[in-house]
């Protein structure tokens, strides 16, 4: 563990000295024309050849256009606020030194409540692509690692530097935000998405409704995922046919899974078993078993495309499955990932999937 927690304690340090996030430090602006509205364009679309203006813009997937990771937009910035935030927490709650605790404070202060600084709790124009449309629901996917920003909040509640009026600033927050999800174009426009994108948007709303003490809200929405997108998208043999379609196929599956095994938690919470769900013969399980049997074999045993094999993706999803189903064979390779990369921040919170 003490690699890892290296890593976690630089990473917290670093962040020590970084300045506060806002999604008003873009330069760019949304169609809203208010730079309180967060703003990204979709990674993967690029100026047409084509067109001297280079509009509309193209996709070429599993390409990311360094252009939409610039501060003209909000995505990396938010990125970043999420990784500060849950390193700052993690190294608090495992030090016990306030420094981090504090710093933590600041950077939520500014993200979720200061006026002049507040992020507004939609996602209207989220992923645009110029030349095409100012805002899409496939953009609600940039907004899932304000998950572990909800866990580090809940992990500081007793740090003393989240104030009860903060906490249910916070709270209102999360609870406005996920009442956009339920109710927006863009909310129902991703909850219907058949991949990874869907089942993120499960995840999303179970995890802040969770937050904000909507319980039947996150019940209800574990059954509609096992339904709707977990059963849909595994097919018989494990695999998620959505995403082994992909140009990244090892990525986006284990990226589909990083959620699974959030919603599998979710569903301990929340009484209802999503870990050992079946039907028709496709199982969760089966497709964590895919992803396993991968583990220390060449690129060439992973059957589909991924022009950026990553093995190291696998780890996440792996310690979480290993500690859900306490299998040999995931425990084994889970081990043999961890070994490989002792350095990753998720073997020190094995039962949670951190969200990249």
């Amino acid at each position: 563990y003490m690699p890892a927690w290296q890593a976690l304690l630089q990473q917290a340090d670093a962040a020590l000295g970084h300045s506060v996030y806002s999604v008003t430090d873009k330069t760019l602006l949304p169609a809203s024309g208010n730079r309180h509205d967060y703003y990204s364009f979709g990674p993967y679309w690029w100026p047409n050849p084509d067109r001297k203006d280079g509009m509309p813009y193209i996709r070429k997937d599993g390409q990311i256009n360094p252009d939409t990771k610039t501060d003209g937009t909000d995505s990396k910035r938010m990125v970043r606020f999420s990784n500060d935030v849950q390193a700052l927490a993690l190294a608090w709650f495992y030090s016990g030194k306030d420094k981090y605790a504090k710093k933590a404070q600041q950077l939520l202060h500014a993200w979720f409540l200061d006026s002049k600084t507040r992020m507004n709790p939609n996602l209207n124009y989220a992923q645009a692509i110029p030349g095409k449309v100012n805002g899409r629901g496939i953009g609600i996917i940039d907004t899932r690692v304000l998950i572990d920003v909800a866990d580090s909040i809940a992990l500081l509640e007793t740090s003393g530097y989240i104030t009860p009026q903060a906490l249910t600033g916070y709270k209102k927050w999360y609870a406005d935000y996920t009442q956009w999800l339920l109710t927006s174009h863009n909310g129902f426009e991703e909850s219907n998405w058949y991949n990874n994108h869907g089942a993120w948007y499960d995840t999303q709303v179970t995890a802040f409704s969770l937050f904000t003490d909507q319980l039947q809200q996150a019940q209800r929405q574990v059954e509609i995922f096992k339904l709707r997108h977990l059963i849909s998208q595994v097919n018989a043999a494990g695999e998620l046919t959505s995403e082994t379609e992909r140009t990244r196929s090892f990525h986006y599956t284990n990226f589909a899974l990083s959620a699974y095994a959030r919603m599998g938690r979710y569903g301990e919470k929340t009484h209802n078993d999503v870990w050992g769900f079946e039907l028709d013969n496709r199982t969760m399980k089966k497709a964590f078993a895919l992803v396993s049997e991968q583990t220390g074999k060449p690129q060439k045993s992973w059957v589909h495309e991924d022009i950026r094999y990553t093995p190291s993706e696998a780890i996440g999803p792996l310690l979480a499955a290993a500690r859900a189903y306490q299998d040999a064979e995931f425990t084994k390779n889970a081990a043999l990932l961890v070994k490989e990369n002792n350095k990753d921040i998720n073997i020190l919170i094995p039962g949670s999937v951190l969200v990249k």
